[in-house]
């Protein structure tokens, strides 16, 4: 019996392997890509603000609240753009139009922000979401559309043009405050010291109340209309922790006075101080260089390591003022698509037909102008 096992096994063995051979699962393609408005509700805006996080084309002026912000803080309409395939965001457009009698019809990715424009992972996404500014650029016959850029979007197409006017002031800083100290120009460095020295301390707000007092200081004295308390209550609200609003003052006590505030913006590891003013003693103290320093000192200890100094226009003091801080001008290519316009909008202080309203701006009563101003900036963008 046991031979006959063994045959038989030995047979079996012999036999080749007739089981079917695996078949390999097809390969799912991709979707189509489509785009549509961010809905408002809150998954949506979470997708959003995640895609915004991780996406390398982003800024904090992609982030979903800026929506919401500027419907509410100036009344323009907004259209956010999602570019998406198969249920995965691929790009983000947010758009707001502006219409003044006064400054023109525009279509601005995005007003009221230094950077913007398209933010996506594909050229496909890019090019869809284009093609959807363009169109409603057209539907809505605006005199141009704005790209806020940080990098080129459509370098060599005559269809989109640029001005050589703004520049955007970034540098990296470490974890080491001898080591941001040394790097701040020794002219500069003396001035920080100076406010150090005469006992000038940051304090973090969560209101924007005393900021707001030291900012319409400082902005009227330049002759600029001013934003509404409203708008600075919006961006706290919306942007929580990563949006601080932090004053310098002097004192102790009923002796404690306010010299200078900065509302500032995180993102990822950045910190952008946006908006800032000081009083008029803040040059007497060194207000404005201690506030920086104070700003860039708490970013660091809390993770920061690029320190943006935000937009200014060539040929201005605010440029002239990042630039002696040690920061190196970096160009900022906006692009312009003109729609209904034939000309490059010129709407900023530089240009020569806006310097008689600020000299008489200067010399408002600050109550007043601070109660005409909004009615004003609000279409500046």
């Amino acid at each position: 019996m046991s031979a006959i096992i063994e045959q038989a096994m030995r047979r079996a063995q012999a036999q080749p392997d007739t089981a079917p051979e695996a078949v390999a699962e097809p390969v799912a393609q991709p979707g189509p890509l489509s785009v549509r408005l961010l809905d408002t509700g809150s998954a949506d805006r979470a997708r959003w603000d995640a895609f915004v996080a991780a996406c390398p084309d982003a800024t904090f002026f992609h982030r979903s609240g800026w929506r919401r912000v500027i419907e509410e803080a100036f009344g323009h309409r907004t259209w956010f753009f999602l570019a998406e395939r198969d249920g995965a965001i691929e790009g983000v457009l947010p758009l707001a139009q502006i219409r003044s009698r006064l400054f023109g019809h525009s279509l601005v990715a995005l007003p009221f922000c230094v950077y913007g424009g398209v933010a996506a992972l594909c050229d496909a996404a890019r090019a869809a979401l284009d093609a959807e500014a363009l169109q409603l650029a057209a539907s809505l016959n605006v005199g141009h559309l704005e790209y806020r850029n940080y990098a080129p979007a459509h370098p060599g197409d005559p269809a989109w043009l640029g001005k050589d006017l703004y520049v955007t002031f970034r540098k990296e800083i470490s974890g080491d405050d001898e080591a941001n100290m040394n790097a701040i120009p020794r002219k500069q460095r003396a001035m920080v010291r100076k406010g150090i020295k005469l006992g000038l301390a940051g304090e973090v707000d969560q209101h924007v109340d005393r900021f707001f007092v030291a900012y319409a200081n400082s902005v009227h004295r330049l002759g600029t209309p001013v934003f509404s308390k409203k708008y600075f209550r919006l961006l706290k609200e919306e942007f929580g922790d990563d949006c601080e609003v932090r004053v310098i003052v002097q004192g102790e006590g009923a002796e404690k006075r306010l010299v200078a505030g900065v509302l500032s913006f995180f993102f990822r590891d950045e910190v952008l101080p946006y908006y800032g003013g000081g009083m008029p003693i803040a040059r007497d103290v060194a207000g404005n260089d201690f506030m920086y320093w104070n700003l860039m000192q708490a970013s660091a200890a809390k993770g920061c390591r690029l320190f943006d100094f935000g937009r200014s226009k060539r040929g201005t003091g605010a440029f002239d003022f990042k630039k002696n801080w040690g920061f190196t001008a970096q160009p900022l290519p906006y692009e312009y698509r003109l729609v209904a316009s034939t000309d490059l909008p010129d709407v900023n202080p530089l240009n020569p037909k806006y310097q008689l309203f600020i000299k008489l701006w200067q010399k408002l009563p600050l109550s007043l102008a601070n109660a005409l101003g909004p009615h004003i900036v609000k279409d500046l963008g």
